[in-house]
């Protein structure tokens, strides 16, 4: 299991997901105060992570469904949940990311 904090800055939400292996799928469980993500959870029960780390073919289903949720192109949990199921299903370490911003 992977979990994820996931802060989105101006807004100050924090975002959390719990990425759960099953077999060859990862189940999400995504909790948030923000109720455009709180939509995405809903549609967003469990993903391919095959597709989910590529671009080819379909593309993320992630980014798919947060283009229909998500209201800020900006906003930083999308690419909080491929973390995670990047994390989860051993496709990737357990490594933070990081934006920082200057003006």
């Amino acid at each position: 299991m992977a979990r994820v904090e996931i802060s989105s800055g101006q807004c100050r939400i924090i975002t959390t997901v719990e990425a759960t292996r099953n077999g060859r799928s990862v189940q999400l469980q995504i909790n948030s105060p923000c109720e455009a993500v709180q939509r995405l959870a809903e549609a967003l029960k469990e993903v391919d992570p095959s597709r989910e780390i590529s671009f080819r073919g379909e593309g993320p289903l992630i980014l798919e469904l947060a283009r229909q949720h998500l209201k800020h192109p900006a906003c930083p949990v999308p690419c909080g949940l491929i973390k995670a199921v990047e994390l989860a299903s051993g496709l990737g370490l357990p490594v933070d990311a990081t934006i920082k911003l200057e003006k």
